[in-house]
């Protein structure tokens, strides 16, 4: 289960938090904390609305820039044996480990 909902346009990371008992909502890609709680999903889009339209709103208030600018670039960890893995995998594929990996990423990421 893919737990990402679409809200206002931006996505948004939904968890359940049981010791409220209710559904925790969390902007991704902005520049700052946008986040809301619901016990349902009907209320976690009404809040979510709200909470999203708040932060925009001071953003452009203060003049900041509400959305995280991405580099393109990020240092990966990963096992000896996953990185010999994904390297045997990429060469097989005749590409870079680089493509290999921005190609996997890619495909997983638009699955959500």
């Amino acid at each position: 289960m893919i737990n990402i909902m679409q809200i206002g346009g931006q996505k948004a990371i939904v968890a359940y938090d049981p010791e409220i008992e209710m559904f925790r909502g969390e902007f991704v890609g902005l520049n700052g904390g946008a986040d809301f709680y619901a016990t349902d999903v009907a209320g976690l889009h009404r809040e979510g609305e709200q909470s999203l339209n708040v932060f925009l709103e001071e953003c452009r208030r203060r003049g900041v820039e509400p959305y995280k600018q991405y580099s393109g670039k990020f240092v990966m960890r990963l096992s000896p044996g996953a990185h010999h893995a994904a390297a045997t995998a990429a060469a097989a594929r005749g590409v870079s480990l680089n493509q290999w990996a921005a190609e996997v990423l890619e495909q997983a990421a638009v699955a959500d």
